[in-house]
């Protein structure tokens, strides 16, 4: 019944929400007035600095920075905003889902506290928000407790101080089912933020956490909600975008993007926004784009795990409220450990680390070297090989013969060196586990043709209305090998699939294991969900953990089930 009359609240309540912000005001009227604007992205609940490459940062001599953790992002938070008179702190989606144990356990509550804390004003709903529906995405923006765990960590729990935005978001009849905009004041200024997530976000979750909404082309909700702050009179206008682009390297200032989806946006979308916030890539760059007027604007985003905060400086006219284009500076600032960590935010990190601690700290394996996420050239890499193996053991009930994983669902590395809980080197806790496979994704067993297979497969280059190919390469359990051109064309990349070595008959049947957002077609494998006989199986951590321990001081396999070929 709560949630039945908050979801009517906000139908009804959606449109501008105002609110004031406490700037410094000159000692004598001014021509301009500055604003500093202070964003993150992709957080996933990384309360704890990340460990292995996932918390670190590559500078433009390619050397790397460790960075990251919640009590130093609140840190530089505070420096950076000491160092102007007016500031906003944003976030552009992900800081929530998909997060390590010592927030997940607690439905990231522990996270929304930290962002409280810093003084966030407004977030875009990424894809992760949504991982476990609309009911649960009020839940965490208003409070109140779990309906089945309860209140786990403070009680009550209060919500969020800052709106969840998402102006492509509608109910199947058209209706707003969030809020598209938030409005604060600055020196008087009215600064409008404007929140859109991926249109595709429904093909990055599972299917029934999304019926009854759709999700809306992101330049036209932009321009939509952009004519609508026009006519309001608010000529500041601030997008942030949980959609991004891949880079080709470089430092977190460097813009050596590829052509994507979130330049696409920023300069297509409405000439009177001024700054593009992004986020969903996980990647570092900091570019200047052209709007449609022929003016110029920020793209940015700030990687992932609260590893970069994205600033962008601005001046505003006093006159006509609007931003100085050519004055506008923006850089990525890297969150680095060696200044003093926020107090406060220790301790709340501390005290959500501590109450986690009787599960996290239970070991479940012993590993001989770093198992890392990174891929090679062919697309495998050595945690994947070793997650895939493990889901065909847990599924050996169904008669698989092969299984498959997606690389989004692996989240961060497995490292060798102790644990910051202090476990000895090689050790594997259930909490580090549980940071590599956060999404409790149901296994399941599938039928497909040996025909049905080399689609899958085939699949996993993706041709984009932009004419550019997305590749996601699937991770496959060492009974599964194959070979894939360099040169080939879409459709007819792959050849020689065998399985336990023998060549795949196309007309033949496989017992072929994956996840539950697999077996729907997410990710864009759509062949996927055409299997049948579906028969299921554990969570996909339970058969992480049990063959983690069921293979003691378990060595990274070897890179040999994936062959490129020119």
């Amino acid at each position: 019944m709560i949630v039945t009359k908050r979801i009517a609240a906000v139908v009804v309540a959606v449109g501008l929400a105002v609110t004031g912000l406490a700037g410094t005001a000159s000692a004598a009227p001014a021509a301009t007035t500055d604003l500093r604007l202070i964003a993150f992205n992709d957080f996933h609940g990384n309360l704890q600095p990340p460990a292995g490459s996932s918390g670190r940062v590559t500078l433009p001599n390619g050397t790397t920075v460790d960075a990251g953790g919640a009590a130093y992002l609140a840190a530089h938070v505070t420096r950076l905003r000491g160092q102007a008179p007016n500031s906003l702190v944003l976030a552009a989606g992900d800081n929530i889902g998909a997060s390590p144990l010592t927030s997940a356990l607690f439905h990231d509550e522990p996270t929304v506290e930290f962002m409280n804390k810093i003084g966030t004003d407004a977030s875009v709903i990424g894809n992760h928000e949504w991982d476990e529906g609309y009911a649960e995405l009020l839940r965490v923006q208003f409070g109140g407790c779990h309906p089945t765990d309860g209140c786990q960590f403070h009680q009550p729990y209060r919500g969020a101080k800052f709106p969840f935005l998402g102006a492509n978001i509608t109910f199947d009849n058209g209706l707003p089912a969030v809020l598209p905009v938030t409005v604060k004041f600055v020196d008087g200024i009215p600064v409008g933020i404007i929140g859109v997530t991926l249109e595709d976000l429904p093909s990055v979750v599972t299917p029934e956490v999304v019926k009854g909404f759709k999700f809306g082309d992101e330049v036209q909700a932009l321009n939509r909600t952009s004519r609508l702050l026009d006519l309001a009179g608010i000529r500041t206008q601030v997008a942030l975008v949980h959609q991004g682009d891949s880079t080709e390297g470089g430092g977190p200032d460097d813009c050596r993007t590829l052509p994507g989806p979130a330049r696409q946006i920023a300069t297509a979308a409405s000439p009177s926004i001024d700054a593009f916030f992004t986020g969903h890539s996980h990647q570092q760059y900091n570019c200047v784009v052209t709007d449609p007027a022929g003016k110029p604007r920020p793209l940015i985003q700030g990687a992932s795990f609260g590893r970069l905060l994205s600033v962008i400086d601005l001046k505003i006219d006093r006159k006509t409220r609007d931003v100085v284009r050519t004055a506008t500076v923006a850089h990525n600032e890297v969150v680095t450990r060696t200044i003093a960590p926020d107090a406060g935010v220790q301790a709340l990190v501390d005290e959500a680390v501590t109450k986690a601690g009787p599960i996290a700290n239970r070991q479940v394996g012993t590993i001989t070297a770093d198992l890392v996420r990174a891929a090679a050239p062919s697309g495998e890499s050595p945690l994947g090989d070793v997650i895939a193996d493990a889901q065909l053991a847990a599924t050996q009930s169904n008669q698989a013969q092969i299984a498959i994983t997606n690389p989004g669902g692996i989240r961060t590395d497995l490292t060798y060196a102790s644990s910051p809980a202090g476990e000895g080197n090689g050790v594997v806790t259930y909490g580090e586990a549980f940071a590599v496979q956060p999404f409790g994704n149901i296994m399941q067993t599938i039928t497909l043709t040996g025909a049905q297979l080399k689609t899958v497969l085939e699949q996993q280059w993706q041709p984009q209305p932009n004419g550019t190919t997305i590749t996601r390469f699937l991770q496959v359990s060492a009974s599964l090998k194959y070979s894939w051109s360099q040169s080939g064309t879409q459709g007819n990349r792959v050849s020689g699939i065998t399985v336990n070595g023998q060549p795949v008959d196309p007309a033949g049947s496989y017992r072929v294991s994956v996840n539950n957002f697999l077996a729907a077609g997410g990710d864009g494998f759509t062949e996927l969900a055409k299997g049948t006989n579906l028969a299921g199986g554990p969570v996909d951590l339970d058969a992480f953990a049990a063959y983690l321990t069921a293979h003691p001081n378990l060595a990274p396999p070897a890179s040999d089930r994936v062959t490129v070929t020119p």
